[in-house]
């Protein structure tokens, strides 16, 4: 579908009555807050899945799950903001034509809705109620998981990306023996590329944790995970970290268009391929001019930044694009990784520092001009570095590749 073909947002509505959010984590949560704190006065319901007071996932996987939180509950007062929650409540579908959801409940009207229901993790095959399999993504999971780790059981962590790696980390922290297998050949071999990600193999080695790459899992048995060359791993338990995908199963047959990743098809305004539909977040991709291509990001930070764009457009007469520089964090083995930008649009990468060193930075550069900077322990470059991929800012290529110079003060 051409960006020309999307609706044009709420469609004879200047200020619809009833907008309704359905999934509530944070895209969801920070859609309902925004519209509010850009004057929306009609009534606002968000609807969550989960029981569970809507809370942020980053801490699961660290402070939570390691037993140092007892949760990670956002602090917003919906009842002060007059959102109406509606938690532990599943929606089944959109009719779109009739502006209406469908739920065990009944039908619920809506004059705009925002689509925030966020991915949901990719299964291991075979492994689907193997008792000892987990995943690690919700709070119940991380509730599950947290006696895992406290009784030090060898766990078998299956995927080395993001989030495999700092679950290996907590675990480590936690005492127990873990092994991560990997059917790629090095760690972030889907985010990354191979001269950056090979670095960071050395990382699990530093912290006790054995990483097998080239390692796909034939079948989990009890106590122990079988690989398809025979080898035998001991596992009190199994921890799956293998991607996600958009949460959308519940959107067939709504004529909502989605694209090859099963994710919405948003246009530059956020806005779907029905009337008066937004979507924000994990659940959605989006042009970006920026860098000319469309973009599906599964981080925290554009489900924070998204949702501003959508309640202006829901709100407005001018509708406001969307194209941001792409941020996201991981903390790993004792090291703390940022990113910002999007490297696949570049033509040359340079580096500062040595990535056999605790501190190191890649820049990636197009036609002179800084797009993406991955930074490992060195928050100055990446605070620095932000900014000028913003603002698309022409670099010196020899100064920047000296690591005792500030970044910004590598421009051309």
């Amino acid at each position: 579908m051409s960006e020309q073909t999307q609706t044009q947002g709420t469609q004879g509505l200047s200020q619809p009555r009833r907008v309704v959010v359905v999934g509530a984590g944070m895209a969801g949560v920070q859609s309902a807050v925004a519209l509010r704190e850009q004057g929306f006065t009609g009534t606002v319901t968000l609807f969550g899945a989960e029981p569970h007071q809507p809370y942020d996932r980053p801490p699961l996987s660290k402070a939570v799950l390691l037993g140092k939180a007892e949760g990670s509950a956002f602090d917003v007062d919906f009842e002060a903001l007059g959102i109406e929650l509606l938690l532990g409540r599943e929606v089944l579908g959109v009719r779109a034509g009739e502006h209406e959801l469908d739920t065990p409940e009944g039908p619920v009207p809506y004059d705009a809705l925002v689509l925030a229901t966020g991915a949901e993790p990719i299964r291991l095959p075979g492994t689907e109620g193997v008792p000892g399999v987990h995943l690690l993504r919700t709070l119940d999971d991380t509730e599950r998981l947290r006696p895992v780790l406290a009784r030090q059981h060898d766990i078998v962590v299956v995927g080395a990306g993001w989030i495999g790696a700092e679950f290996a980390t907590a675990a480590r922290e936690a005492g127990c023996a873990v092994t991560v297998v990997e059917a790629a050949d090095r760690p972030l071999a889907g985010a990354l590329p191979a001269e950056v990600a090979a670095p960071m193999a050395a990382w699990y080695a530093d912290s006790g944790a054995s990483l097998r790459t080239h390692a796909r899992v034939a079948r989990v048995e009890p106590g122990a995970v079988v690989l398809d060359d025979g080898s035998r791993l001991p596992a009190g338990a199994v921890v799956v970290g293998i991607g996600a995908r958009p949460a959308t199963a519940w959107l067939a047959g709504s004529g909502i268009a989605l694209g090859d990743h099963r994710e919405v098809v948003a246009d530059d305004h956020l806005r779907t391929s029905a009337a008066d539909v937004y979507a924000v977040g994990d659940c959605a991709s989006f042009p970006s001019g920026r860098y000319g291509r469309r973009l599906l990001v599964h981080h925290w930070d554009n489900a924070l930044q998204g949702p501003r764009t959508v309640a202006a457009n829901i709100i407005g007469e001018t509708p406001a694009v969307y194209d941001p520089v792409p941020y996201f964090w991981s903390e790993q083995f004792g090291r703390f990784v940022q990113y910002v930008g999007h490297h696949q649009s570049a033509d040359t990468t340079l580096w500062r520092g040595d990535p056999s060193g605790p501190a190191w930075t890649v820049c990636w550069l197009r036609e002179g001009r800084l797009v993406a900077l991955l930074a490992v322990g060195r928050p100055r470059d990446l605070a620095q570095g932000r900014r000028l991929v913003e603002a698309g800012t022409l670099m010196d290529a020899e100064a920047l590749t000296d690591p005792s110079r500030p970044l910004k003060a590598a421009t051309a």
